[in-house]
């Protein structure tokens, strides 16, 4: 911002202010010529002795401010500071004591920046102690110990002014062995806003209440009705139950005037919690979670906070805008995703709030612009942009703040955050005493802004996205105080966003040489948006076999959504590994449709079927699949008279499908053939498969000679039946009508016992008769249609 913003202009109440005034010099006179007397009676050397003594060891002790009350006071308050002073040094401290100083008031923003910064005591500009009677007296601090001090002081004892900023230095004096005279020691300095009255023209202050967290949920779901959603780990558990980071956020920002910024797939993911899930575990293993009460609860609470309160939703898992506008944009589809979490997000917030969010805003990280920011941020439909006085910063001269709202151009609109009181509970904020010096320091800024002129503005106050406990413990502490101060009100962002425009105030965007190198550093890289861009390219390939592809198309629509998450900054390898994850369980899933091996096929005849198997094991069906059948050498085997078929496959879930295809041989050997699988818009899917037919067709030349060996079996058959019956002839009319008598017992010749010519030949050439001997036809057929859809067997032999 602009150090012009920094001069004070007219104050409210001038009459009033100028008794004040006036009343405050009269009886501080006496004090100031005794003053002058005592500087002129001093000798130079003891003055300089003096100073030198007291900058020595004034970092001796170190204090700690860990309460103040009332963060602003009032006329008649009492003012109640503790904390603790330590001895740092390697000597004892004897005749300590702390007490307050009250300092010159400051007119300027800069000015209270200067003063936080500064560490040791500086005399003349810290002011002197207040009435002995408000200390708290030590005769020994050792070293390395704590001492805890509380002081109490009625606000009129403090000598306060007009209406401003004081700053309020906390010392501990005391004297050493090595350095035996009164010195100050140590010093921690606040600030104390001071306006005890209403001020004539109030600032309005948007303060934004972020509900944002890390991505929790995995693409993966359960094969069951309810698609049991599976998360990372159990972490949201931690945030969400009593004492979390979110639960915090949540009991602290339900009783504030505050404008809540929420994600949306935080949102989706307590609401998962309420129902089964899972939490993924080592090796694809996952544990069944058990929160599904604590998520109740949160979401219940949070139901009730904002049923009267302004909410704006973010695209859905807060998409990282620097990142697609600076790495993203060149690969195809990535803008079309932040279209999609925009679409989303308000869906999802009606859903599972019952409000309806404002989705206007945009939110850059920290938020720094460019053109490309600005270009994407508002591709998706948002016609707000909410920027920082740190980025769009102020180049006109103006002598004060101007209202957040500016036009940039384009019917867009930035809405700047102040950048001080937006970064002001920043850092770590665990010791009680960083927490206090946050919260006055957050004040004091507010209510200087507030005496730069009479002119009304509205101040938008954007924190970082995700505070720690500490952290939004702090700035409960600080909003609750402000909005009990007499120089603010407060207003949602919208009517922010409305508030007529400075035409003094800056509306150039800063050029993308500008942002800020820190921040380029944790952008998601090109490649980020390369995977994401493959994820979605296999995604749309497997989505139109799918009976339901909303099953699958929905919760891998928002794992793309959150591998774009701001909140992968500084997690680059989470972030990649994340990316992964989503990539290799869409393949895992897309595998599950998939052609059976094949082993040789034999073929032993010039035409059948070959049967080639779909697997589907998904829990839904697949259509809208084809599947080729192709000879690498038409010449010896075609496939449905060419050189490939297809046929279209419809498989049911946890099913396989044999489909069959007609073949016919020209020639006997191996042929290759390759079966895969296609959608119909002729991409293919899956891994091919290769196998071998071989033809081993027996031909006509071959059935003739065989045949013709039969007839000669035949024929040499009856003619030794013939000559065995002229034998028989002959012999019986030799013996004569009585036969020999040696024939008696002998059972006659007759059709009772017949043999066969062919029966007389196998005993003489020694082969067995057999009445189930085979036929053998000269033109074979197939035995199964060409066109039938019966199973065939578990079996990879096709015959005849």
């Amino acid at each position: 911002m602009a150090e012009a913003a920094d001069f004070q202009g007219t104050c409210p109440s001038p009459a009033r202010r100028w008794l004040r005034r006036t009343g405050a010099l009269l009886a501080g006179a006496p004090l100031l010529a005794g003053l002058l007397q005592l500087s002129v009676a001093a000798p130079a050397g003891a003055a300089e002795q003096t100073s030198a003594q007291a900058a020595s060891g004034s970092q001796t002790v170190s204090v700690s401010v860990d309460t103040l009350t009332p963060g602003v006071p009032t006329d008649g308050d009492t003012l109640t500071v503790s904390g603790t002073v330590t001895n740092n040094g390697k000597q004892a401290v004897t005749d300590a004591h702390v007490g307050l100083r009250v300092g010159q008031a400051l007119s300027t923003r800069s000015a209270i920046d200067s003063v936080a910064e500064r560490t040791g005591y500086v005399q003349g500009v810290d002011g002197s102690e207040i009435d002995d009677k408000y200390t708290q007296k030590f005769s020994k601090l050792t070293p390395g110990v704590a001492e805890p001090f509380t002081l109490s002081v009625p606000v009129d004892k403090l000598d306060l002014g007009d209406d401003g900023v004081y700053p309020l230095g906390v010392s501990l004096s005391g004297q050493t062995s090595a350095q035996p005279w009164d010195q100050v020691l140590g010093i921690q300095r606040t600030f104390l806003p001071w306006q005890p009255d209403d001020a004539d023209t109030k600032t309005k202050t948007t303060f934004l209440w972020p509900l944002v967290s890390t991505v929790h949920m995995t693409a993966q779901t359960g094969s069951n009705e309810q698609q049991t959603p599976v998360f990372l780990n159990d972490d949201l558990a931690k945030e969400i139950a009593p004492g979390g980071r979110l639960e915090q956020m949540l009991s602290l920002g339900k009783d504030l005037d505050v404008t809540w910024v929420i994600d949306p797939d935080l949102l989706a993911s307590v609401d998962a919690m309420t129902r089964s899930y899972k939490i993924q575990g080592d090796g694809g293993t996952t544990t069944t979670g058990t929160h599904q009460a604590v998520a109740k609860a949160w979401l219940a609470e949070l139901q009730s906070a904002v049923a009267d309160k302004e909410v704006v939703a973010l695209p859905f898992a807060d998409p990282d805008l620097a990142s697609l506008a600076h790495n993203g944009t060149s690969v195809t589809g990535s803008l079309s995703h932040l279209k999609d979490a925009t679409d989303v997000a308000a869906t999802t917030v009606e859903t599972v709030l019952h409000v309806t969010p404002n989705t206007d805003f945009a939110w850059p990280v920290s938020g720094a612009v460019d053109p490309s920011i600005i270009k994407v941020a508002t591709s998706a439909g948002a016609d707000k942009v909410i920027a920082r006085s740190d980025s769009l910063q102020e180049t006109g001269g103006l002598p004060y703040t101007p209202s957040a709202a500016r036009p940039i151009g384009g019917g867009t609109t930035a809405v700047v955050a102040d950048a001080r009181l937006s970064t002001a509970f920043e850092g770590d904020l665990t010791k009680a005493g960083a927490a206090t010096l946050a919260e006055q320091r957050f004040l004091a800024q507010s209510l200087t802004l507030d005496l730069q002129t009479n002119k009304q503005r509205s101040i938008v106050v954007a924190p970082q996205r995700m505070p720690t406990a500490s952290q939004a413990q702090a700035m409960a502490e600080a909003l609750t105080a402000l909005q009990g101060s007499t120089w603010t009100e407060s207003q949602d962002l919208a009517a922010a966003a409305k508030a007529k425009p400075d035409p003094g105030a800056t509306t150039k965007i800063p050029s993308s040489s500008r942002y800020p190198s820190s921040l380029r550093k944790q952008e998601l890289p090109r490649s980020a948006f390369e995977e994401i861009a493959t994820t979605q390219d296999k995604l749309d390939n497997f989505q139109v076999i799918l009976s339901n592809e909303a099953r699958v198309v929905t919760p891998f629509g928002r794992a793309m959504n959150r591998e774009m998450s701001t909140s992968w900054r500084g997690r680059a390898g989470e972030a990649e590994n994340f990316r992964q994850g989503v990539l290799d369980y869409l393949d895992d899933l897309i595998d599950q449709v998939k052609l059976i091996d094949k082993s040789e096929t034999k073929l032993s005849g010039r035409s059948a079927t070959i049967p080639v198997t779909v697997q589907n094991n998904l829990v839904q069906g697949v259509d809208h699949l084809i599947l080729r059948l192709t000879s690498t050498n038409p010449t010896r085997l075609k496939i449905g008279g060419k050189a490939y078929t297809e046929q279209r496959v419809t498989v049911n879930g946890g099913h396989s499908q044999s489909v069959k295809f007609t073949t016919t041989a020209n020639a006997n050997g191996k042929v290759g053939v390759v079966a895969q699988l296609y959608t119909e818009d002729g991409q293919e899917y899956g891994q091919a498969v290769n196998f071998d037919v071989k033809v081993t067709e027996v031909t006509a030349t071959v059935m003739l000679v065989i045949g013709g060996g039969v007839l000669l079996l035949v024929l040499a058959g009856f003619r030794m039946y013939t000559h065995r019956k002229r034998a028989a002839a002959r012999q019986a009319e030799e013996e004569g009508p009585d036969g020999p008598d040696d024939a008696a017992g002998e059972a006659p010749e007759g059709p009772e016992n017949p043999e066969s010519p062919q029966d007389r030949l196998k005993e003489e050439s020694g082969t067995p008769s057999r009445a189930d001997d085979p036929e053998h036809p000269s033109d074979p057929t197939p035995d199964t249609a060409p066109e039938s859809a019966d199973p065939s067997g578990t079996g990879e032999r096709v015959d005849r």
